[in-house]
């Protein structure tokens, strides 16, 4: 059997909701108008951006190239009729740092989406990404 996880959502008011872990950490899932969080669909793209982020952060490090920046771009396209799921999401990496080739950076994010992420595999909906090589923009 594999590791079990469990997640409660507490309603706060209307459609604004608690999400709590088993550790005790919390975040704000928002449904009301208007929101001051992320909306449920939202908190997915993000988990799936997070969840191949933290991949390809620690593939990098294993290569003794470790990103001096990194940001992740999800897009999500969803069907138009219920279940309102998302058919198509992309996701685009950019990151850079002294040493990091293209040809390492593409390989960490093939690897997380291909092998790694949880959240890609779990998803119902075609995962299409790219790796975009930058120079530091705070240089």
């Amino acid at each position: 059997m594999g590791v079990k996880k469990t997640v409660v959502i507490r309603q706060l008011c209307d459609k604004r909701f608690a999400a709590d872990n088993e550790d005790g950490q919390t975040v704000l899932v928002d449904g009301a108008s208007p929101a001051v969080s992320l909306r449920p669909m939202e908190m997915l793209l993000a988990a799936l951006g997070s969840c191949t982020a933290y991949d390809v952060v620690d593939i990098m490090k294993k290569k003794r190239t470790p990103l001096a920046f990194y940001r992740v771009e999800v897009t999500g396209e969803r069907a138009e009729r219920h279940p309102k799921r998302y058919t198509h999401i992309h996701v685009v990496h950019v990151g850079g740092g002294e040493g990091v080739t293209e040809k390492q950076f593409a390989q960490a994010v093939r690897l997380s989406h291909e092998k790694f992420c949880g959240a890609s595999a779990s998803l119902n909906a075609e995962i299409t990404w790219e790796a975009r090589l930058e120079h530091d923009p705070a240089a």
